[in-house]
């Protein structure tokens, strides 16, 4: 790098423009416009609302070298909802210190008469997303301004880290580097463990960088709601609502409240209770992914104008938008992360200087030790690292056909690009001559089918789409990296409400009813691919979306069994919030450790008991659902191999439970051995329907290849139609090419998405060597609870209520426990039967199956 400074002129219309507003220039503000200033690049790393934005664009603007003719900076957001609040902003900077330049955005919300001018003049800063600016590459005549192109900004690069799209993003700069080798490369990350890896993938394994920390001390405050009486037998069947008092006397207190919940139908179903409220009324919004951008911009709208008292939201709003009036956070249910806990409370005193204030409002009794066991790892300075992905072949074959369509690029030039990048540092020459393979005549298998073979050579070398309609198609399907199957719900005389998933609305028939975007609506018919409703109804289910939950981090895991082991030694925490919490659920640990004892640090406590169901096993390494699903499997199996038996499992973050007629006699060893780590993955993939999963799975690799066109706007295929043609394609590869490599990433990612593989490996070899307390209870413990009660009311096997068991067995738990129970159940959410008709039992017996695992 070179010694030149920020110009000195912008450098004080800067200071002048934060002296106005009472700001002051961070150190690390100006030691990052030095470092861009001397050609460098690298990652900011600060807390939320400590000027991190500000920083990367304000050192852009003092640029020595700056141009101010063409493209000059590509700002890359992870969000479309953030580009029309980045672009304001960026503009804004721009007004304060005198540098006239046009900022535009663009997104697949951008008009397509302002895409056709941008292609005809760029703007001297253009705010896109990673889709967008891979379709940038697409075009020939676009190819001069990007050459030209000076520096690249990545907002919330630890968003991106660790996802397709994240790959997608490292694959646009190395072409974008290629183009401008003098490309400046900068991240923003708020949140993140591993800022030395994050950096080394955003800018590549063989580049130099700066990892620029902010030297602010961000000051978080974290309150917990405290239930008066703690429940003593907790259980995850009720999302909290007996809370809701508690959280209207939070919002009544102040100014804006941003209520934070983790999935989209536990908002919907507190914005119902909160709506509810009248003497006086509550002015409260709703927020999530699913709703329709007007409603989204309605309720973005009415807090930055303080006219609301709350905007229920779920993580559509936990990246960078800035709304000052927020002056309060409310964390619904445990935060299962640290760092989502902390790029929450970022939301409120989004200022630098200001207080962050968060309060967290537990739904069950042992979410209290994670907002607890939170607050002790911020205090430490513990987050989450996320691991960035590799060897995504489906991304690259998509990439390869982009760049392809330019017609300006070679094979070997693409090879010498995607080199420099961490997702395909390591990729042999085997695996690219494969990919290459697939796009220029779709693989060995699909040869002979002319749509497969997208891509041509030159005489020259360049590579181009010889299809017109391919290349139609293939700019169409760019952006299908993060798309779902979605059905469109708008009332029936018009106006949209946003988006279910394809599998609700299926089950549905006209005359039912649900609730959705905080209204009661009636189902009435559904074309092309558009759900008619109409207003009113009295059903209460409320649609379900996959993916919803988040599994429990290993660091935040972790604290919680420190705390454990704290507990169950006598001592106390130092922090008064903490020390609160785990009074609060002290009658809950001293129960657990009179009938059986506290999991802890390097231990793994497994029950068991008998019931008039069977005999059942219960589990707690606390690593995660998505991990207990696979352990759940994976001990069933090789139990299986001792008996033959049949299985029924439930998990939840803490643990899982086994159920069967008759179990095996097994010591700790035995038990031990259940998680070794020989014959592991083949053991694996045979306890689950591997197949069926990879098969499923195949399905987005199949829309990101292009090996499937999901159809024109407007003309779109079901998920049922697009399943089905890339089930084809599977079982075709399957079968006449064994070795293909798309299918066996399907494999790959099926374990990795669905069980979180690699944690789940890493969590049996931590088992197989730690001691096993092995427990015979006479009953359910507060821990096995939980798990009990969930296999039951997902079950509803017999004609006897659900509930009504569980309230049977809570009531009796609570006798033999003794002493001052816990509150009574609250009233149910849901009907039994998901729509809202009356139907007979043994119809209502057969809705829903245990999941069983027949070996």
């Amino acid at each position: 790098m070179s010694e030149a400074t920020p110009r000195p002129d912008v450098v004080d219309r800067i200071e002048r423009a934060f002296a106005a507003r009472g700001w002051r220039v961070f150190d690390y503000q100006r030691e990052v416009w030095r470092a861009q200033a001397a050609g460098g690049s690298g990652l900011i790393h600060a807390p939320t609302g400590t000027g991190k934005t500000l920083a990367a664009w304000l050192g852009l603007l003092a640029d020595p070298q700056r141009i101010d003719e063409g493209l000059s900076v590509l700002w890359i957001t992870p969000m479309r909802a953030l580009a029309t609040d980045t672009t304001a902003g960026l503009q804004a900077a721009c007004r304060d210190v005198g540098v006239d330049w046009n900022i535009e955005m663009r997104t697949g919300d951008t008009a397509s008469h302002v895409r056709a001018r941008q292609r005809r003049k760029l703007p001297n800063a253009l705010v896109t997303t990673p889709e967008s600016a891979s379709l940038l590459l697409s075009y020939a005549d676009l190819v001069p301004a990007l050459s030209k192109l000076r520096a690249v900004v990545v907002d919330e690069w630890h968003e991106l880290l660790g996802s397709k799209r994240g790959v997608q993003t490292e694959l646009v700069l190395s072409r974008l580097r290629a183009l401008s080798p003098e490309l400046k490369t900068w991240g923003l990350s708020a949140t993140l463990g591993n800022l030395d890896q994050a950096m080394r993938t955003l800018l590549g394994p063989s580049r130099s960088g700066r990892c620029i920390s902010a030297d602010v001390d961000k000051r978080v405050v974290i309150e917990t709601l405290l239930p008066d009486v703690a429940e003593r037998f907790p259980w995850a069947g009720h999302m909290g609502l007996g809370q809701v008092p508690r959280v209207i006397e939070a919002i009544r207190r102040a100014k804006t409240s941003l209520l934070f919940i983790n999935t989209r139908s536990q908002a919907e179903r507190w914005f119902e209770r909160l709506t509810a409220v009248d003497d006086p009324p509550l002015k409260v919004a709703l927020h999530h992914g699913s709703l329709d951008p007007a409603l989204r911009a309605a309720a973005e709208d009415g807090l930055r104008q303080g006219t609301l008292d709350a905007v229920v939201a779920t993580s559509s709003l936990d990246l960078g938008v800035d709304f000052t009036p927020v002056d309060q956070v409310i964390q619904i249910g445990g935060p299962k992360g640290i760092a989502r806990l902390l790029q929450r409370a970022g939301r409120s005193g989004h200022r630098p200087g200001q207080v962050s204030r968060i309060v967290c409002v537990p739904t069950q009794a042992i979410e209290i030790a994670e907002f607890a066991a939170a607050r002790e790892a911020a205090a430490a300075g513990t987050v989450e690292a996320r691991v960035p992905l590799t060897h995504a072949l489906d991304v690259l074959a998509q990439h390869i056909v982009t760049l392809a369509l330019s017609g300006c690029v070679s094979a070997a030039e693409i090879r010498r690009e995607i080199a420099a990048t961490h997702a395909y540092a390591a990729l042999d020459d085997t695996s690219w001559n494969w990919v290459m393979d697939f796009v220029t005549r779709g693989g060995s298998a699909l040869a002979a089918y002319p749509q497969y073979r997208k891509v041509a050579e030159d005489a020259d070398g360049r590579l181009h789409v010889p299809d017109a309609t391919l290349a139609r198609r293939h700019r169409m399907a760019i952006g299908t990296i993060s798309a779902d199957p979605q059905v469109r719900v708008s009332f029936v005389r018009g106006g949209s409400l946003g988006t279910v998933e394809e599998s609700f609305v299926s089950r549905l028939k006209p005359g039912d009813s649900f609730v959705f975007a905080g209204r009661k609506l009636t189902f009435v018919r559904v074309r092309d691919m558009v759900a008619h409703v109409k207003a009113g109804g009295g059903g209460t289910q409320v649609p379900r979306w996959m993916g919803g939950r988040m599994p429990l981090s290993s660091e935040l895991s972790e604290r919680m069994l420190r705390l454990f082991a704290q507990s169950d030694a006598g001592g106390t925490a130092r922090d008064p919030g903490t020390r609160a919490e785990m009074a609060a659920l002290a009658p809950l640990l001293e129960i657990q450790s009179r009938w059986s004892a506290l999991p802890l640090p390097g231990t793994l406590l497994v029950e068991r008991t008998r019931s008039r169901e069977g005999e059942h096993l219960y589990c707690y390494p606390f690593a995660g659902r998505h991990v207990h699903e696979g352990l759940s499997a994976l001990v069933a199996w090789r139990l299986s191999q001792k008996r033959r038996a049949s299985f029924v499992f439930s998990v939840n973050d803490y643990g899982f439970e086994l159920l069967s007629r008759e179990l095996p006699e097994l010591d700790a060893d035995e038990i031990r051995a259940l998680f070794s780590p020989q014959d592991f993955d083949a053991d694996l993939v045979a306890s689950i329907n591997a197949a069926e999963m990879a098969r499923r799975r195949f399905r987005e690799i199949a829309r990101i290849a292009g090996l499937v066109f999901e159809g024109h706007p407007g003309q779109r295929k079901t998920m049922r139609q697009v399943q089905a043609s890339s089930g084809l394609i599977f079982d075709t590869l399957t079968r006449y090419d064994p070795e293909n490599l798309l299918t066996q990433q399907a494999l790959r990612e099926a374990l990795d998405h669905l069980l979180d593989a690699r944690r789940l490996r890493a969590t049996a070899g931590r088992l197989y060597a730690a001691p096993i307390d092995l427990r015979h209870t006479d009953r359910l413990t507060p821990l096995a609870f939980p798990l009990w009660a969930e296999r039951l009311s997902s079950q509803r096997l017999t004609s006897e209520d659900w509930r009504t068991r569980i309230e049977r067995m809570l009531e009796s738990l609570e006798i033999a426990a003794g002493g001052t129970p816990g509150p009574p159940m609250p009233p149910p959410l849901d009907p039994p039967v998901a729509a809202s008709r009356t139907k007979p039992a043994s119809e209502t017996r057969r809705r829903r199956r245990p999941r069983r695992l027949r070996l």
